[in-house]
């Protein structure tokens, strides 16, 4: 093997990689969010809702979890606008990624209030306790510990998956990348470190969620 590496172009694009980074984190933060509260309603929907909205939620989980994801950002991100919604690469790599996630976060928080015990529940109404104030406090926290390491999985799942709204033009980490690549020829080089890149995010965000999760949950 004749070849010569070169790193070097990693250390002078290294603020261009930094730019994708933070915004891979961004997109991913903002996604989880809104993936989550999506998810939290679907489930609340789908436990104590109508029948009817149970079989749309239910539609909803089954057709994103059973179809590819590129394909779901691509219906946002270029069919969306034939019915007069555009947005930005960036607001349209959100909206997929926020549904996507949203799908998997309502099989999950599921699970975790199916876990809480309805003894706790009912106790909890015969002491007095609104119903608002029962979910908030009796059910949503325990089930909130129960789910806690899945869905920190699940961001992180969401993270290294992010790498696909490059195929929209989203300036995320993989999109500065494959830029990089196009111009210096060095594949091999670029595409190693970003690997690393993505796994010094992915080992930090565990470490971080691993910490928090032991304050949150320290005393229960």
């Amino acid at each position: 093997m004749n070849y010569s590496f070169n790193f070097s172009v990693i250390l002078q694009n290294a603020d261009h990689l930094i730019e994708g980074m933070l915004l891979t984190i961004r997109l991913s933060a903002m996604a989880m969010l809104f993936g989550l509260l999506i998810g939290t309603a679907c489930a609340v929907a789908k436990l104590w809702g109508p029948r009817a909205i149970g079989l749309v939620v239910t539609s909803y989980v089954e057709f994103i979890r059973n179809t590819p994801f590129l394909v779901q950002l691509f219906v946002v991100y270029f069919g969306l606008p034939s019915l007069g919604f555009r947005m930005s690469a960036e607001s349209a790599a959100v909206v997929g990624l926020s549904i996507y996630m949203g799908a998997y976060a309502t099989e999950i928080v599921r699970s975790g209030i199916q876990a809480i015990p309805k003894t706790q529940i009912e106790a909890a109404l015969c002491l007095g306790m609104h119903p608002r104030q029962v979910f908030r406090h009796v059910l949503m926290f325990p089930a909130l510990q129960v789910v806690y390491p899945a869905l920190t999985s699940q961001f992180v799942l969401l993270l290294l998956g992010s790498s696909v709204v490059s195929l929209i033009s989203a300036r995320e980490l993989f999109h500065v990348a494959a830029f990089l690549e196009s111009r210096t020829f060095l594949p091999f080089e670029i595409y190693l470190s970003v690997s690393l890149l993505y796994l010094g995010m992915s080992l930090c965000f565990r470490g971080l969620f691993w910490v928090a999760g032991r304050m949150m949950f320290a005393k229960v």
